[in-house]
């Protein structure tokens, strides 16, 4: 039908889509499946094949220092054993001679050798014995191996050398941290060879080593060993370092531009891993601003001590890049194949399920309150068209039997919904009409109540105030004694005076203004627990008080103790056994800004009710307690809303409960 293209269009979707999924299902399987797989097995197979690379190429680096440090000792071997260095010995006999010197300091230019000596027994008094080689030496035994040097031993065999040894520690990030700015100790391939007479006897020890601190021809041979030209693909480049510790020494890693990172540090992983277990790292490693397929192998000087480290790696941004780019290809031709697969199932399936789109487009039509919709004329004369006559002669049927029920239905919920909107309306004037009816009682059973307190008290405080008086004129002098006590009874009267106004501003709040100053809550606080002490007394309470606020608030102080004496009221007799009564006094902040305080009371009684926790501030409830009013709470609540405040109670039965008076600075309106 014409009119429903705008409906059949999502359902059209729809039959495509689960026609796509169908004819897409191995494509959309199998080749994700094998796109998953050649990313997890393609992705660990380039890294094992990296890291094999990287620690093939360890094993090559290994094997040139290897190769160095066996020339160095060969080198110095066989001057011990030569004939030229015995002939000059002999002919020295008792003090050296010049000719000793020149011939170690030729031999120490042919050999390329950063320092050759000659330790004879008779007249060394150095600290050369302490080293491993000399010690094998003096045993007989030829000996080389990599030994730090200090700065003072090298500066004792050459100032160059102690030079060239210091390295100032240069910051990089993922470095581990350190707190030295230089490392002046320098890395050694030591030699050491017995040096025999003509008996047979050690005569003395011939010692020779090379410097490998900033020894760039050692470094840059080694990496070009290790990586010629040509042999890392996709433009990676290869490098080589020698560690002292956790620093490097040699490199040919750059910092920026031509700057060698000579100085720079390991990160903290490779460091314990290498240095702290004695483990070689084969794995990817962040070295001065990069990433590296990286291999780190521990230096062990002559007593197996871990010196240093070796280093081989090369980029492997390279690498990464590679292997996205042939993930990538792969992708693309995936995405090729469903797409055209797609479209094939998309004409395909438009000439075989065009029918049934018709028909479930009907469907839901009528579900989205069209009952007009039908399939309509269909070109096919197959099952499908006789199908879809069949449904439009039922759509019509049930059409007209629905139209029906649906007059009898509107007529019977405009009833009930007319009935419902009365009832509803009646109820709510009836709710409201009770609430309003509590309300005018109890609030005159308050003025009734206050006009009685108030003429009942008045006139005995009158006699009490008058007879006080009496009483402090006729005794005189004789009353100084006593005088605190007259004093506190004054105080007392005109507290009870206050409460009574207080009681009659309640009834009628319009014919009283209280009179707002400063007030301190810990003065506040201390004047309130001096008049109830005699309660305390009675009862085996123990007060506990936490004043962490200096802020002042402006109120009628009279209006606030009387707030805060209920409060202390109602929680000593919570606790007719004894217990702890606590206070405290803390600032009122929200939005870090500062509102006002808070006043605590609580005590360790046995709590509220959920029950009776609801009705707490109402008028008239006592919670059974005996001689209660149930006034106090509800005044005291009436009291601190009008400045803008509010009175809390929270309790945990078993527990205790817990007041809180929220005071602003200053009271609103």
């Amino acid at each position: 039908m014409p009119g429903l293209g705008h409906l059949n269009l999502p359902n059209r979707r729809s039959i495509r889509v689960r026609l796509l999924l169908l004819a897409l299902i191995p494509l959309g399987i199998v080749l994700p499946l094998t796109m998953a797989a050649l990313a997890y097995w393609g992705g660990n197979y380039l890294d094992r094949l990296l890291v094999t690379k990287v620690r093939s190429d360890l094993a090559v680096a290994h094997g040139y220092f290897e190769r160095v440090t066996d020339g160095v000792g060969r080198s110095v071997a066989s001057l011990a054993a030569s004939e030229r260095l015995a002939s000059t010995l002999r002919k020295a006999r008792g003090e050296p001679e010049q000719a000793v010197v020149d011939l170690l300091d030729s031999t120490q230019l042919e050999y390329k050798l950063d320092f050759l000596h000659f330790h004879d027994l008779r007249r060394s008094r150095d600290d050369a014995r302490t080293w491993s080689v000399v010690a094998s030496a003096l045993a007989g035994k030829a000996r080389t191996e990599t030994e730090v040097f200090s700065a003072p031993q090298l500066f004792q065999i050459s100032p160059d050398l102690a030079a060239r040894a210091r390295t100032t520690i240069v910051p990089t990030p993922n470095a581990r941290p350190d707190t030295r700015e230089e490392e002046t100790r320098g890395v050694v391939i030591h030699s050491a060879a017995p040096v025999f007479n003509s008996a047979g006897q050690v005569i003395g020890v011939l010692t020779g080593g090379v410097l490998l601190n900033k020894n760039l021809d050692f470094i840059d041979r080694l990496n070009a060993i290790v990586y010629p030209d040509g042999a890392l693909p996709f433009g990676s480049a290869g490098t080589a370092t020698l560690f002292l510790d956790d620093v490097r020494v040699a490199t040919n890693v750059r910092l920026f531009g031509d700057t060698r990172a000579i100085g720079t540090r390991v990160s903290k992983a490779v460091y314990d891993t290498v240095l702290g277990r004695g483990d070689t790292w084969l794995d990817r490693a962040f070295v001065v601003s990069d990433w590296y397929v990286s291999a780190y192998e521990p230096l062990l000087d002559g007593h197996q001590q871990r010196i240093g480290m070796l280093y081989v790696g090369f980029l492997e941004g390279p690498f990464v890049d590679a292997r996205k780019q042939a993930f990538a290809v792969v992708f693309v031709f995936f995405t090729l194949a469903m797409l055209v697969a797609g479209i094939f199932a998309i004409f395909w399936a438009r000439r075989v399920f065009k029918p049934i789109e018709r028909m479930h487009a009907t469907m839901h039509a009528i579900e989205q309150g069209d009952l007009a919709a039908r399939v309509g004329p269909i070109e096919s004369r197959d099952e499908l068209g006789v199908v879809a006559a069949h449904f439009d002669r039922l759509l019509d049927q049930l059409h007209a039997q629905a139209s029906s029920l649906k007059r009898w239905g509107e007529s019977l919920d405009a009833k009930v919904a007319e009935r419902t909107g009365e009832l509803e309306q009646a109820v709510a004037d009836l709710k409201a009409a009770q609430s309003q009816l509590v309300m005018n009682e109890k609030l005159a059973a308050i003025g009734q109540l206050t006009a009685g307190v108030a003429h009942e008290i008045n006139n005995p405080i009158a006699v009490i105030q008058g007879n006080l008086d009496v009483l402090r004129d006729l005794l005189g002098p004789q009353a100084e004694p006593v005088a605190p006590e007259i004093k506190l009874i004054h105080e007392q009267v005109q507290r009870i005076r206050l409460i009574v106004a207080k009681l009659l501003q309640f009834a009628r709040p319009q014919d009283y203004v209280g009179y707002l100053e400063p007030a301190d809550p810990h003065q506040l606080i201390q004047d309130s627990l001096l008049l109830v002490r005699h309660l305390m007394k009675t009862g085996n309470i123990a007060v506990e008080q936490h004043i962490d606020s200096t802020r002042q608030i402006i109120c009628n102080k009279n209006e606030l103790q009387q707030v805060v004496i209920n409060l202390l009221v109602n929680a000593i007799q919570a606790m007719p056994d004894g217990g702890v009564l606590r206070i405290a006094a803390e600032d009122w902040d929200e939005a870090d800004m500062p509102l006002g305080i808070r006043l605590v009371v609580s005590d360790s009684g046995p709590g509220i009710s959920a029950t009776d926790l609801d009705r707490l501030f109402e008028p008239f409830f006592t919670a059974k307690k005996p001689g209660g009013n149930g006034l106090g709470l509800w005044v005291s609540k009436n009291l601190i809303e009008r400045y803008g405040g509010r009175l809390t109670a929270t309790s945990t039965p078993g527990q205790g409960a817990r007041f809180t008076v929220w005071l602003r600075c200053e009271p609103l309106g």
